[in-house]
Order: C-alpha cells, then structure tokens, then sequence
C-alpha cells in the first residue's frame, strides 16, 4: 500500500494546481479570451506560416480581458455565423492580449511595430498580408451598433481587405 500513498498525493496536488494556472485574469468577467502569457510575436509569425499556406491573411485583435468591447467583438466574431465564415474563408485571426498590468505593458514591442495603434483604444484590429506587411488598421469603434457590434459593418469592413482570391 505504501508505494500507492505518494502517487494518490501527487494526483491529488495536480487536482488541486490545475484550477490555479486556469482562473481568469479578471474573475467576474468571465474566462479569459486573449492568453496573458502567450507572447504575441510568436502568435503572429504562427500565424503568418498558417495565412501564408492557406492564401489568407491574417487579422490581429488587440485587446484585454476586461475590456467589455473586446468581448463584445469576440463574441461576434465567433457567434455570427456569417461573420465566422468570413474570417475563416479570407484570414487567421490572432488575438492579442496588450494589457497593461503592474507596471507591464504586454506585448509593447508589437504595439510599436504597428504603429501603436492601441492609443486611440482597444480592440483595435491590424491586418497583416501572409507577408507580413500591415495592410490596414481598424478603430473598432467603427463596427459598433448599440451595445454591440454591427455583423453587416463587420462584414463589410472583411469583404474590403479579404485576399484577392476569396
């Protein structure tokens, strides 16, 4: 029996860790949706390899999980149907987190490769062709309708900078 007890306790000690590295950096906002640890140069060139590839290109929402815009943008993006489709028809899209949290500005050093498109407000979304050249940079602000975010504006502003062949 003894060999057993330290084996139960290391499973035990990962039952009770694994809920700590998932809590959501602002709890009443709900789960996260942009990866605070994920450094946003490697999400980028990951995704370039990928538009590249796949003849897309690629979008980058910037933002932060307490942002209630980003999450609004977030939702249409993935709840709309016809919008869903278009960003997987023409892009990849790459969300990126540029909080500013203790003193620390995430990601800082993208921010400034795309011409700190973030002083104006989040989300804010780059578009980059498969090459890497920033295409276009939208002010979401322009997309919203009410408390949210229009689809048809959405999509307008998608079917404006999709690639050539789709």
């Amino acid at each position: 029996m003894k060999p057993r007890l330290p084996l139960a306790f290391a499973a035990l000690a990962l039952l009770i860790a694994a809920p700590l590295g998932a809590e959501p950096e602002y709890p009443k906002m709900g789960p996260d949706i942009y990866d605070v640890r994920a450094d946003g140069g490697t999400l980028v060139g990951d995704a370039l390899r990928r538009a590249s590839a796949e003849h897309k290109r690629v979008i980058v929402d910037m933002g932060a999980n307490w942002c209630i815009w980003c999450r609004r943008l977030h939702a249409t993006f993935e709840g709309d149907s016809s919008v869903a489709a278009a960003l997987q028809r023409g892009f990849v899209v790459v969300m990126v987190d540029v909080n500013t949290r203790n003193g620390t500005k995430r990601n800082a050093g993208l921010v400034e490769r795309y011409g700190n498109p973030t002083s104006h407000g989040i989300p804010v979304l780059v578009v980059l062709g498969s090459d890497g050249k920033q295409v276009t940079t939208k002010d979401t602000g322009e997309l919203e309708d009410g408390a949210g975010h229009s689809p048809a504006k959405i999509l307008q502003f998608l079917a404006a900078w999709a690639p050539a062949s789709h």
